[in-house]
């Protein structure tokens, strides 16, 4: 056995036990950064396969982005875990089936070349002049370049509905309008006031002036 598979076995290792612990630990902060440990490792097993940009990608976005936003939130909401999984029972008969129907898609996806049901011909050897981000590019805006559009609108729709979610006019929260605040103008909220200076009740007499106290 040589290094680059005592490498994949544990970085497949480490990320099979840290993927169990994200749905098994009581702590939902354990939990996001056992899916931090998670992440890091899947980009090392796309690192043994020579696709750099993936991982790089992979760390960035998701544990650089996705996952300190996840942390945030947890971290700042007062999370009830027994709220939580009370219903989890309730939708165990529903998600087991689909636990176990992605993997068996999973399992002949991987079994696939072994039982003759390989979807594509094996990739042609990697030359000097290999490009994993050229390849990707070429085939994510010629073959999949529907799916793809397809994946951008439903994401643009879903960040619209978030904005019309939160901006919406609630009844017991307090509304402001942002197109108000863009359009406001210094005279609306600032008034300067020109008023003489008097002192009320106190008046000195006309010909003597106040001295300073004495220490």
């Amino acid at each position: 056995m040589n290094f680059p598979k005592i490498v994949f076995f544990v970085l497949a290792t480490v990320l099979v036990v840290s993927a169990l612990r994200v749905i098994t630990a009581r702590n939902p902060v354990h939990a996001a950064l056992f899916l931090v440990l998670s992440f890091f490792s899947a980009a090392g097993l796309w690192l043994l396969l020579h696709a750099e940009f993936l991982a790089i990608t992979l760390v960035l976005v998701y544990v650089g982005a996705v996952m300190v936003l996840f942390l945030f939130v947890i971290m700042m909401l007062d999370i009830n875990i027994d709220r939580v999984r009370e219903g989890f029972w309730q939708i165990l008969p529903i998600a087991l089936p689909v636990a176990l129907l992605l993997l068996g898609i999973m399992a002949a996806t991987l079994a696939g070349p072994w039982f003759g049901l390989a979807l594509r011909p094996p990739p042609p050897p990697v030359t000097s002049t290999y490009s994993n981000t050229r390849e990707i590019g070429l085939v994510l805006y010629t073959e999949y370049v529907y799916p793809f559009e397809l994946a951008a609108v439903i994401l643009l729709v879903a960040i619209v509905a978030a904005i019309a979610l939160t901006l919406r006019a609630r009844k017991n929260t307090k509304y402001i309008d942002p197109s108000m605040q863009v359009n406001v103008k210094r005279e609306d909220r600032v008034r300067l006031v020109s008023m003489p200076s008097e002192r009320k009740g106190v008046s000195a007499p006309p010909d003597e002036t106040p001295q300073p106290p004495k220490l």
